[in-house]
């Protein structure tokens, strides 16, 4: 295991770890979704900008999903993991977790169970 470094948000300008600090050697950053590059010239981002960043990626995604684009979408491309994020795979609803279009899309089909976000 590495010592973690201490950067400053890109965005926000708070100061973070990043780095590897898990047993199993990989930064926080590695639990979410291979979705997009920061730009050049732009450092690390905080966990909260982040997260931040990937949500608004993923919902400009969603906007372009069709029933029809949701067969053969890049959710399902991604590498599996089993953590699931609040605000990027689910939301909380009166104690009740509820499923967004990004979780169906990794799952790469229809349960039939008429979930509020399928996207197909």
């Amino acid at each position: 295991m590495s010592t973690p470094k201490t950067k400053i948000c890109s965005s926000c300008e708070a100061a973070f770890s990043c780095g590897d600090i898990s047993p199993e050697n990989k930064c926080w950053c590695n639990d979410y979704p291979p979705i997009f590059n920061l730009s050049e010239g732009n450092d690390c981002l905080c966990p909260a900008c982040f997260k931040e960043a990937c949500e608004d990626k993923i919902d400009a995604y969603i906007e372009t999903v069709t029933p029809k684009k949701a067969l053969n979408n890049k959710a399902m491309l991604l590498p599996k993991t089993d953590n699931l994020i609040e605000g990027i795979d689910y939301y909380i609803e009166n104690g009740n977790y509820v499923f967004k279009a990004w979780f169906h899309l990794k799952r790469g089909t229809c349960c039939g169970n008429n979930c509020r976000h399928c996207p197909y």
